[in-house]
Parts: C-alpha cells; sequence; structure tokens
C-alpha cells in the first residue's frame, strides 16, 4: 500500500501566512473529509462535526495549544486552499485502496456545497458542487473533482472523471441528468 491520508495531505500547498497559523494544514482538510465521510456538507456542519467531536479528535491527534479548529478558520482554508491539487492528491491516494472488478458498480453524483451559493435571489445562481464516484463494493470514494455551475456542467466532470481515473469495465449508476441521447453514444 502506498502513503497513508495523512502523509499525503501534508503534501498540500499551505497558501497561509505564518502569523496566525494554529493549526497545520493537513489537519483542517482532514476534519473536513471526516466530517464529509459522516455525511457533514457546508463550512457550518464540518465546523459543527469538529465541535461534537473535540475531545476524541484531541486526544487522537495530539491537539494540545489551541483545541480544535473554528467553523471560521475551516471556512477560510476550505476556500483558500487549491482544491485541484488537493483533488488529485486525494485521488491518487483513494485509487491505492480500490481494485475494481469487471462489472462492480459504481455510483456518480454530484453534490453542492452549502454556504457557496452566491447570487441567493437571482434566477441564476453560482454555487460549487463537488462530483464523486464511490464504489458500492467496497463502500470508498474512488475519485472526487468540483465545478461552478456557471462555468462547467456535471456532465463534463463525469466524464473527464471517468477518463482520468481510467475506470474500465465498471457499471455506473448516474441521476436522471445524464440520460440523454447524446451521452449514450
Amino acid at each position: 500500500m502506498g502513503a497513508n491520508l495523512i502523509e499525503q495531505l501534508r503534501q498540500v500547498e499551505d497558501f497561509r501566512t505564518l502569523d496566525g497559523r494554529r493549526h497545520p494544514l493537513w489537519l483542517v482538510l482532514l476534519f473536513v473529509i471526516m466530517g464529509t465521510m459522516n455525511g457533514d456538507v457546508g463550512y457550518r456542519a464540518w465546523g459543527d462535526f469538529v465541535k461534537r467531536h473535540r475531545r476524541v479528535l484531541i486526544e487522537t491527534f495530539g491537539i494540545q495549544k489551541h483545541g480544535v479548529p473554528s467553523y471560521s478558520t475551516i471556512r477560510r482554508v476550505t476556500m483558500g486552499v487549491d482544491f485541484d491539487k488537493l483533488a488529485a492528491i486525494f485521488n491518487q491516494w483513494a485509487s491505492q485502496y480500490v481494485d475494481l472488478e469487471v462489472s462492480q458498480w459504481c455510483s456518480i453524483d454530484g453534490k453542492s456545497i452549502k454556504g457557496t451559493v452566491q447570487d441567493y435571489d437571482s434566477f441564476s445562481q453560482n454555487f460549487v458542487s463537488i462530483v464523486s464516484v464511490f464504489t458500492s463494493k467496497q463502500g470508498l470514494v474512488l475519485g472526487m473533482d468540483k465545478f461552478d455551475n456557471k462555468k462547467k456542467s456535471e456532465i463534463v466532470i463525469v466524464q473527464n472523471l471517468i477518463t482520468t481515473l481510467d475506470i474500465k469495465g465498471a457499471v455506473f449508476s448516474f441521476d436522471s441528468l445524464h440520460c440523454q441521447k447524446k451521452l449514450a453514444s
């Protein structure tokens, strides 16, 4: 097996200045991933997850001086981190742990991130969505990518993920967005 997730997250470049940097970037990103795996989506939900599991996280990761990161720290980190580099690192790590068999089921779906909505009252809102490839047999995320709904389409992101992750011989389940004649060919 390859490197563990923490070793991989340590490779993500920290964009923050040294002043006021209380929590290592890898730790904040790990908490976001843990919260997401727990079903929490969005800055507030991730902050609540960390707050709710504060004692266990402090004990498990040996956090001493500043405790767990706050909602605002999580928000600043997730807004500032280079998601493309983070997704590449995560996808590389995740692919080490999943060996797809022929005709294995994979689910692909996009979910919007709460708190990223812009022009809330407008007809044409903009928001960020995360598309993930989930292997049903292992119960693991094989890969992920993001998109702004005004700049890209979930359809394009799904096609890129399948190509990038080199998924062959799998059976995919999509939502109805992907059931278009021109996509079936």
